[in-house]
C-alpha cells in the first residue's frame, strides 16, 4: 500500500462526507457575496474590483480555511486507532511515514478541491461582470495558491495533534486551541505587546520576525503586499511605507509551516505505540 493509495483513500472518504460538500458550498456562497459587495462601488470610485475581492477573500480565508483544515485532520491518526483500523493499516507493507504523508496529502487535496470550486465560482461571476487585467488575475491565482498552502499548514498541525494524543476528544480540543491561538489570540497578544512596548524593544525587524511565527500572518502579508494594486486597497502601500518582505521569502516561510509540522507528525507517529 503506497503513499498515493492512502491519499486516494482519504480523498474518497472525504468526498463522501456531506460536511465537505457543505464546506465547499459555504466557501462559494461567502466568496460570491464578497464579489457582489466588493464590485458594487467600483464604478463610482474606479477601483479594481478583483483587487478588492482579493483583499476580502484573503481576510475570509484566514478565519475559515484553517478551521476547515483542522476539522479534516484532527482525527487522522487517533480516530483510526479508536475505530480499530490503525493496526490493520499498519499490518500492510507500509511505513509509518507513508501513512502520515498519505493522510496529509489526501486531506490537502480535499481542501484544495473545496477552495478551487468555492473561489472559482466567485472568479467566474466577477469575470462575467467586468473586464479585468492579467495582473489582477495573477494576484487572485496567488491568493488561491497560498490559501491551499495555508490550509496545508493547518492540516499538518492537525495530524500532528492527532499523532500525539490518545483520545479523539482531546485531539478535537487541541485543534480548536490551535485555531484560536494562531487566528485570534496571537495577533491580539502581539498588538498588546506593541502598545505596551511603545517602540522601545520591538523594532521593525523584531516585529517582522514575530509575524513569521504565525502562518496566518505570513499568508496575510503575502496577499496584501505581493501585488501593488492589492496593496493599495489593503492599506499596506503608500508614501513612507516600509519595504515589504519579499514574496519569495514569504512563500518559503509558508512552505516551512507545512514541512515542519509534517516532520514532527512523522516523528511522533513513529514513537506512538499501536
Amino acid at each position: 500500500m503506497s503513499t498515493l493509495r492512502i491519499a486516494w483513500q482519504e480523498i474518497r472518504v472525504g468526498l463522501r462526507n456531506r460536511w465537505v460538500v457543505a464546506t465547499t458550498l459555504l466557501l462559494a456562497a461567502l466568496a460570491l457575496s464578497l464579489v457582489l459587495l466588493g464590485s458594487a462601488p467600483s464604478g463610482a470610485v474606479q477601483a479594481d474590483p478583483l483587487a478588492i475581492v482579493v483583499v476580502s477573500l484573503a481576510s475570509l480565508t484566514i478565519f475559515l480555511v484553517p478551521l476547515i483544515a483542522l476539522l479534516l485532520s484532527f482525527d487522522a491518526i487517533v480516530g483510526e486507532q479508536e475505530r480499530g483500523t490503525l493496526m490493520l493499516l499498519l499490518s500492510y507493507p507500509v511505513a509509518r511515514w507513508q501513512v502520515v504523508v498519505g493522510k496529509v496529502l489526501g486531506q490537502v487535496c480535499i481542501l484544495a478541491i473545496a477552495t478551487l470550486l468555492g473561489y472559482g465560482v466567485a472568479a467566474g461571476a466577477l469575470a462575467l461582470e467586468s473586464e479585468i487585467g492579467a495582473p489582477a488575475w495573477n494576484a487572485f491565482a496567488a491568493m488561491v495558491l497560498t490559501s491551499i498552502m495555508l490550509g496545508a499548514a493547518f492540516v499538518a498541525m492537525g495530524v500532528l495533534a492527532s499523532a500525539i494524543v490518545r483520545e479523539r476528544a482531546t485531539a478535537a480540543g487541541l485543534a480548536v486551541g490551535v485555531w484560536l491561538f494562531f487566528v485570534l489570540l496571537y495577533d491580539t497578544a502581539l498588538l498588546g505587546i506593541l502598545v505596551a512596548d511603545q517602540g522601545k524593544y520591538v523594532t521593525q525587524g523584531v516585529l517582522e520576525a514575530l509575524l513569521m511565527l504565525n502562518p496566518a500572518d505570513v499568508y496575510r502579508i503575502f496577499n496584501m503586499t505581493a501585488d501593488e494594486g492589492v496593496a493599495v486597497y489593503s492599506g499596506l502601500a503608500g508614501p513612507g511605507t516600509a519595504a515589504p518582505t519579499p514574496p519569495g521569502v514569504l512563500l518559503a516561510v509558508l512552505a516551512a509551516w507545512v514541512a515542519v509540522p509534517l516532520a514532527l507528525a512523522i516523528f511522533a507517529f513513529r514513537r506512538r505505540p499501536v
